[in-house]
This record gives C-alpha cells, structure tokens and sequence, in this order.
C-alpha cells in the first residue's frame, strides 16, 4: 500500500514536454510571477508563493522546455514550495543521482563534474543548479534513459526485455491504438523539422514510451517511499496526462501536471495546468537539419 494512500485529497495541477531534444541553454533568469492557463473550468493565476497548494497531492510534474531559463527558475520555487518527499530527474540516470550528498548540493562547480553534465547533452547547468539546491533533504532519484540505452533497447533486445519483467504493468507490451501511433509518429517528424526518415518514426515513438515507462516506475516506486509530494522535474512531453507518464502511475495516486509553455497552448492541451512564460533566446533548432 502506497504510504500516502488515503491522506491525499487533490488531483490537478502538472505538465509534459516532447521527444527528448537537448538545445544548449541560454542566460539564467528569475521569474518572479507565473502566469497560468489552465482547462476552461479551473483557468487561475498562480505565483511561486501559492503553488504550496499542491503539497498535499502525491505527485507533481513540473514540465519545462528544456532550454528554457524561466522554466527552471520557477521549478526550482516550486520545489522550494513543496518540500517534496523525492525529486525525480529526468535528466539523471540513477547512478548519477545516487552520487549526490548534501556536501555536494552547496557546491555548483563540483555537484557539475560529478554528474559529468557538461557532456551530458542537457543544457547549461547553471539553469537546473537551483533546483538541486531546493531539493535539499528530499530524496532524489535518476529516471533517464541514455541515448545508448534508447539505442539498444530499439536496435538490440528490445524495450521490453531491456526495461525488465514488469514491462507489462507500465504498457510497453501493448501495441498503441493505430491512430495514436500515426499521431505521435507525425510529431516526431514535424519535432525534428520533417528531416527523419520515415523508417525511424516507430522507433522513436518506442523510445518515448521507454523513457515514459522508466520516469513511472521511478515515481512510483518514491511514492512507496517517501511522506512527501514527488516532485518530477521533466519535459513537457513526458508530463502528458492523455499518454505520458501521469497515464502510467497507480490510479490511487493524485497527480497534478503543469507544463510550462511560452505561448498559450492550444484547446485540448493535455495537462492540467499551464505555465506560459517569456521564450527562450535561441537559434532556429532546423538549422541542424539543413
């Protein structure tokens, strides 16, 4: 039985990013004041001082553009507003963040050379750094599936036997409905630029149901362990209420997913909130496709 079963009492309010796309980050900038869309019927404003709100939910996403200096400024006040049981990274794989002690939560530099991050792929780490410091005293836990793995999961035994024998209980025996797989093979292609052959799109949609699968059980396996929220730091693609992991987790569990954007998303956006912050600076990503 789940420890926090019975004591929650919300359920919504977290969000999901895309396929895996590392750009290199940009300045590092506070934002002070976050502006939220949510669905028609719970639309709201919510500021780093109210999103205490959610700490009695069992687990919280926090969504980001990965690039994106905004977005993890205002993870690293809502992590500090929470004071989560664990935080769960995707961006670590578990080795990694079995790596860090409280001695190296104070020390930017070395917290970095630990984790390797500058040859990670994962932008620069002084955007992420404050939300490791705000996770001082939680738990935290590694979710990432590397390229390499990804590669020899799709390419050599496959996502099943590499994920292990609880595969089934996170949907990766089950083949998608025909027209979820069309749709999400689409927006791997139109995610990098219409540039993919066509023969690589199953994969890819593979490798994202692999890494939403292994960010679930990770989730799953704090919310066994921990009093406290489990605060997941993710893209807003994994934080998918319809498909990503949220869809994954035991259905006793209350779960809120916020994704942060930086235009007003779309009708049918599937999160429960959402965040729409400044963009970022960046260079036009398909310039790495021509």
């Amino acid at each position: 039985m789940l420890k926090s079963e019975g004591k929650r009492k919300m359920r919504k309010g977290v969000v999901p990013s895309l396929f895996g796309c590392h750009v290199s980050g940009m300045r590092f900038m506070m934002c002070l004041t976050l502006t939220v869309f949510a669905a028609p019927l719970a639309a709201e404003i919510i500021t780093p001082d109210q999103i205490e709100r959610f700490r009695e939910s069992d687990v919280v996403f926090l969504g980001e553009l990965h690039d994106n200096p905004h977005h993890h400024a205002n993870q690293a006040a809502a992590v500090s507003a929470l004071r989560p049981g664990a935080v769960v990274f995707e961006m670590l794989t578990p080795d990694k963040a079995a790596l860090i002690t409280p001695e190296l939560l104070s020390d930017e530099g070395e917290l970095a050379r630990k984790l390797d991050w500058a040859q990670s792929g994962w932008p620069d780490f002084a955007m992420y750094y404050p939300i490791f410091q705000a996770s001082e005293g939680a738990m935290i836990l590694g979710a990432q599936v590397t390229r390499e793995d990804a590669r020899a999961a799709v390419m050599g035994d496959g996502v099943t036997a590499r994920f292990g024998e609880d595969a089934d209980q996170y949907g990766l025996t089950d083949a998608l409905p025909e027209a979820q797989q069309s749709r999400r093979e689409a927006m791997q292609m139109s995610a990098h630029c219409d540039a993919l052959p066509e023969t690589m799109l199953a994969g890819m949609v593979m490798v994202q149901r692999y890494r939403d699968a292994t960010l679930a059980r990770a989730v799953t396996h704090a919310a066994h362990e921990v009093d406290g929220p489990v605060v997941v730091i993710t893209g807003n693609g994994h934080a998918r209420t319809d498909w990503g992991v949220p869809s994954l987790l035991p259905k006793e569990l209350n779960v809120v997913s916020i994704a942060q954007l930086e235009q007003p998303p779309e009708p049918g956006q599937p999160h429960d909130y959402w965040v729409v912050t400044d963009p970022a600076e960046r260079e036009d990503p398909c310039k790495a496709f021509q």
